[in-house]
């Protein structure tokens, strides 16, 4: 663990709760589609392709970084990869996104599926999150390492792909309990040991990304068949002594259920104004979050606008003697975002925010 990186980045210093000069920002999907750098890439690989090239993975994970005055980088990958080693045959389709082609249909396929190790699974973003450190760590910019929650996985692994009911995935939970518990016994195991070595690659961050649980089940489904997965896994986390971020989509109805599973920042969307949502999670734990994505595509005054109302609700929540907040989007920046609006935003939360 590199202790200067622990102690003078904003990021990492807001994440343990500690006092920082300004508000530190990154964003989710801050590697990606709306960049021309990133555009330009994919159109000579595929998704799969810049995900399993670790030097591709690398290069695009430092375009943003390159280009903006964000404080932390996150790996580039995608929730969905681990799920290859598990036995699913999955494909970035153009046009319908992530598509797996061997979804489950009956517990049979469930009591099939591999827990291979992260070497053997994932061992191309291992090497990536290798090659991003050594470039990363002597600019004082952490790396944040990430993995799919055992529900959003296992939706689409029931699923064959995204979905807008969920009704396979809930079928499968309601008709074949221990079919169910086999699969997210599964996924925690395979997840933890990823998550773990994604840190003794040189990680220092975590955010576990539970995106479809918020927007699939309702308060008891999510106690019943997820609280209990994610709990475990949380704890597998653990000793690692890295900040774990946890974010899920969609939760607002029942969020201290999903704050109590556990984390050391709790991730919040947009949907709950960020003051609302972070009472509701204990204002004891550092946050992050929660602009709207979609404030991106606006005009700056518009977007201004809205970025104030989060700093200033932040800065409410600071002033009650809150803990630390990090400046994010409530989810990933979408592909037609204005790149400018990216730099400004980040200048903008920076300036507005210092001490």
């Amino acid at each position: 663990m590199n202790e200067t990186l622990q102690q003078t980045s904003p990021f990492l210093r807001a994440c343990r709760g500690l006092t920082t000069d300004y508000t530190p920002i990154w964003l989710m999907r801050q590697a990606g589609r709306y960049m021309p750098e990133y555009r330009a890439i994919r159109a000579q690989h595929s998704m799969l392709e810049v995900i399993g090239t670790p030097e591709l993975a690398a290069e695009v994970t430092l375009q943003p970084i390159n280009a903006f005055g964000l404080d932390a980088a996150i790996i580039f990958s995608d929730i969905l990869p681990p799920l290859i080693g598990m036995g699913f045959h999955l494909e970035f389709a153009k046009g319908e996104g992530p598509v797996i082609y061997n979804p489950i249909t009956s517990p049979a396929d469930v009591a099939v599926l591999r827990t291979p190790s992260a070497a053997e699974n994932m061992g191309a973003t291992l090497a990536a999150i290798r090659l991003v450190t050594a470039e990363l760590t002597p600019r004082n910019i952490p790396l944040i390492g990430f993995a799919g929650a055992p529900f959003t996985l296992a939706s689409y692994a029931v699923e064959g792909g995204g979905s807008k009911t969920y009704s396979k995935t809930k079928a499968l939970m309601y008709t074949a309990p221990e079919a169910w518990d086999q699969l997210m016994r599964k996924l925690v195991i395979v997840q933890a040991e990823y998550l773990r070595q994604q840190v003794v690659a040189g990680a220092t961050a975590l955010q576990l990304f539970d995106s479809w649980a918020g927007l699939a089940l309702g308060v008891q489904d999510y106690v019943r068949y997820v609280q209990p997965y994610n709990t475990m896994l949380f704890a597998e986390l653990a000793d690692l002594g890295v900040p774990v971020i946890n974010f899920s989509g969609g939760t607002a109805v029942y969020f201290p259920e999903v704050v109590a599973c556990g984390g050391d920042v709790i991730g919040i969307d947009w949907r709950l104004p960020l003051d609302v949502a972070w009472e509701m999670a204990g204002i004891d734990k550092p946050a992050q979050g929660n602009l709207d994505p979609v404030a991106l595509l606006t005009e700056w005054p518009t977007l201004r606008e809205r970025v104030d109302d989060v700093l200033v609700r932040a800065a409410k929540v600071r002033a009650a003697g809150g803990a630390p907040h990090i400046f994010n989007l409530g989810h990933g920046i979408l592909p037609n975002t204005p790149v400018d609006n990216v730099r400004r935003l980040v200048e903008y939360v920076h300036e507005a925010t210092a001490r």
